[in-house]
């Protein structure tokens, strides 16, 4: 199950990749760029996931299934790549927003959101 997850992972980031790439229209380029963000944070939840794993919040209950602070540490979930993409999503969010407003402006200044068409444009 879990190698599965990780080729979808590699299936959304490769799609994002191609959009990103191989697409003309900015706004499309910008949907790449947010689809391999989302991939990205997926592999860094996938890498914390442990088959039977707990919470990691150090209660009685927890505490009371696994015997001992050592064996709760054993057996609960790292905690570290959801925080690290607690972090990626916001700083994502933020450069999401600024590809968007540079978009805008773009097509607010030359009337269009092609590629091949702001290259020609150039002086």
């Amino acid at each position: 199950m879990a190698t599965f997850c990780y080729w979808i992972c590699l299936m959304l980031f490769a799609v994002g990749l191609y959009c990103a790439v191989t697409k003309r229209n900015l706004i499309k380029i910008v949907i790449g760029i947010a689809i391999m963000d989302h991939a990205i944070n997926l592999f860094l939840v996938l890498l914390g996931y442990r088959r039977g794993g707990i919470a990691p919040i150090l209660d009685r209950a927890n505490l009371a299934e696994s015997g001992s602070a050592p064996g709760f540490a054993e057996r609960s979930v790292d905690a570290l790549p959801q925080a690290m993409v607690l972090t990626s999503i916001v700083i994502s969010l933020a450069v999401t927003a600024l590809l968007v407003a540079l978009c805008v402006r773009i097509y607010e200044k030359y009337g269009t959101y092609d590629v091949n068409e702001l290259r020609r444009l150039r002086g």
